[in-house]
């Protein structure tokens, strides 16, 4: 696995709730029209009842937005693809996290290791398959409202984990040196290639490009801009992820961890520290807890998109187009349980699996592109143009958007979106 996909866990189940927050109450899509759009995030909390099958992000695009005659609303549509390709694999991730939370519980974390998880096909479709179940349950039977309401207060707790294993972090024995390793910049290793991983894993944290910021968006009330609400999503999704590494690297340099180990930083770098902590079976157990919630939110977000394009076009009723959606979602996902056992397939480089692929398309493709699509769209006159961006924008009290920055929003941001993906493209590890 080329990414730390799961590196923005936290990081984006926070800064996603720093939005949801600004919602006083429960949204009504009905009276907000012109701002809907497809839930899509990264692991992040997302109130999905206030977003039910009303609309598309496609039917928006054509419906709201675009002049007549034009085609962007084909950017709604490649956002879908991609919201199912991110079902490809992260309802394998959120069934991971899944099953350390039931290790947890249970007290058998002996012999608990993500390398031996990955390889067991048992264990992978089986909770892949609970994951399918509980979100499509759920999406069938309209319970999210409940769910939501413990998950809001989950993530506050999640919040207040971090700190205290932060704190905590300062205790162990390898703390200075992880915390120097951490800190302390290298610039002699920041090329080309760091660069643009970091510009993708923005886009995978934050969904930028496929539509997961635009629902996020539609939750803000008129009374806050866009720009002040940028401030605050930059602040806190550094602020966590600043913790996320305080947490992960003193533990590293303490128990001998490998500390570019990939996906399984966290769950080898979490379990190794709960293990050594004292109650850390039950430290353990809410984290993974607080955890699951934060992936099954942003599960039923995406799923509730899909399940509405299904059923806008076959027809179909929402408990046949749950089941339909659920049987999909999970053969498809299949792919990428068993990629690391039975499924033997590498895609690129030595080591590779159906992960990377399903990862490549979303982060690789359709996030930066797609940020590349909505940055001309809204500052252009063959889009929506840069004067009704400009007023939607600044809309509220807070930051707003000057004037001077319309070179930029117009020029540098597509061409540096541009030559990130170029130059990603050219020097992926393709083999």
């Amino acid at each position: 696995m080329k990414k730390n996909i799961l590196s923005s866990v936290a990081i984006a189940a926070v800064a996603a709730l720093s939005l949801a927050s600004c919602n006083k109450s429960q949204p009504q899509v009905e009276a907000k029209s012109e701002s809907k759009a497809p839930a899509e995030l990264k692991i992040a909390y997302v109130e999905v009842d206030s977003i039910m099958t009303q609309y598309t992000f496609a039917k928006e695009y054509a419906a709201l937005l675009e002049k007549k005659g034009q085609k962007w609303h084909i950017h709604g549509y490649v956002s879908l693809f991609g919201s199912i390709a991110l079902m490809a694999f992260y309802t394998v991730v959120t069934g991971w996290i899944v099953y350390y939370f039931v290790r947890f519980l249970t007290g058998n974390i002996q012999d608990l290791g993500f390398s031996s998880m990955i390889t067991n096909p048992g264990v992978n479709v089986t909770y892949l398959a609970v994951t399918v179940a509980m979100a499509f349950g759920v999406l069938c039977f309209g319970l999210q409202s409940g769910l939501e309401r413990v998950t809001k207060y989950m993530m506050l707790l999640l919040l207040l984990l971090m700190l205290v294993l932060a704190v905590h972090s300062f205790t162990l024995d390898g703390a200075a040196e992880g915390l120097r390793f951490y800190l302390v910049p290298d610039l002699s290793r920041i090329t080309g290639s760091v660069v643009v991983g970091a510009m993708n894993q923005a886009f995978f944290t934050l969904s930028v490009g496929m539509g997961g910021m635009a629902i996020f968006g539609s939750y803000i009330e008129k009374e806050h801009s866009l720009m002040g609400e940028s401030v605050h999503i930059i602040v806190l999704d550094t602020l966590v992820a600043v913790l996320a590494g305080i947490i992960m690297f003193p533990a590293c340099f303490t128990y001998g961890l490998e500390v570019n180990a990939g996906p399984s930083l966290l769950f080898d770098t979490m379990a190794t520290v709960f293990n050594n902590m004292t109650g850390g079976r039950w430290w353990g157990t809410l984290f993974f807890l607080f955890m699951v919630f934060a992936a099954l939110s942003t599960v039923l977000g995406v799923c509730e998109n899909i399940l509405a394009m299904v059923r806008e076009l076959t027809g179909l009723s929402r408990p046949k187009g749950a089941l339909l959606c659920g049987v999909g979602i999970f053969l498809l996902a299949l792919t990428t349980a068993l990629g690391y056992s039975v499924l033997h397939f590498q895609p690129f480089a030595a080591g590779t699996a159906w992960l990377d692929l399903w990862d490549f398309i979303v982060s690789n493709n359709i996030l930066p592109l797609g940020s590349l699509v909505l940055a001309l769209f809204c500052c252009n006159s063959f889009g929506w143009g840069w004067d009704a961006f400009v007023q939607e924008a600044n809309t509220g009290k807070g930051l707003k958007v000057q004037p001077w920055m319309k070179p930029i929003f117009r020029f540098v941001v597509p061409a540096a979106i541009a030559f990130i993906y170029i130059y990603g493209m050219a020097t992926f590890a393709w083999n």
